[in-house]
């Protein structure tokens, strides 16, 4: 299938990957749905990330569009973002394992799952999948309908995955939103160096 051309490519003021430009979170995603074998791609793109002694603390539970199981993340999402997500191809919970050994907390696995989702979505992205992090679920009830054991692992994010659609599907806010410019603090913003 033709996909649209990458657009709200990021205008920086120093020179940084075209992979980095052109990454960014839509909300609009076409019918198109996301073959396994490219969403294998992307699940092992995330499994090469670094991580603290090589832990990998993280996993992902995943659903289809059109199964039971992509109802019931779905469901776990709060309503602005269950809006747009139900068109997107794949939904994703991420999830950070809590301890390195029993009794002792993995006090970088948020980071390290961080890391592993930037793999997966700039993986996405050179196969013109868009992904869509969301932070507004609820963890608790990701927690029961998906039975997670919440001794052992912790939801951090969402993920919308799908190819782009056309953002005349969504209402006028979030169009808005999808068609505004992207902006970034400056690097003097984020960063301070020590002398």
């Amino acid at each position: 299938m033709d996909h649209p051309k990458k657009m709200k490519s990021a205008t920086t003021r120093y020179p940084v990957l075209d992979m980095i430009r052109e990454r960014w979170s839509p909300r609009s995603f076409s019918p198109e749905m996301i073959s396994e074998e490219n969403l294998n791609t992307l699940l092992e793109a995330a499994s090469w990330s670094f991580s603290g002694g090589n832990m990998q603390p993280w996993f992902y539970l995943y659903a289809h569009r059109g199964t039971s199981g992509f109802y019931k993340i779905l469901d776990c999402l709060t309503p602005g973002n269950q809006s747009w997500a139900r068109k997107a191809a794949v939904l994703m919970v991420t999830l950070a394992k809590k301890e390195r050994d029993p009794g002792r907390p993995n006090l970088w696995s948020k980071h390290d799952l961080g890391a592993a989702n930037m793999n997966l979505i700039l993986q996405a992205l050179s196969m013109n999948i868009y992904g869509h992090l969301m932070g507004g679920f609820d963890a608790g009830k990701v927690i029961e309908s998906l039975d997670v054991d919440p001794s052992v692992y912790e939801p951090v994010a969402c993920i919308a995955l799908g190819y782009k659609g056309d953002p005349g599907q969504l209402d006028e806010s979030q169009r808005e939103k999808e068609l505004a410019p992207r902006t970034r603090k400056g690097i003097d913003e984020i960063s301070r160096e020590i002398l």
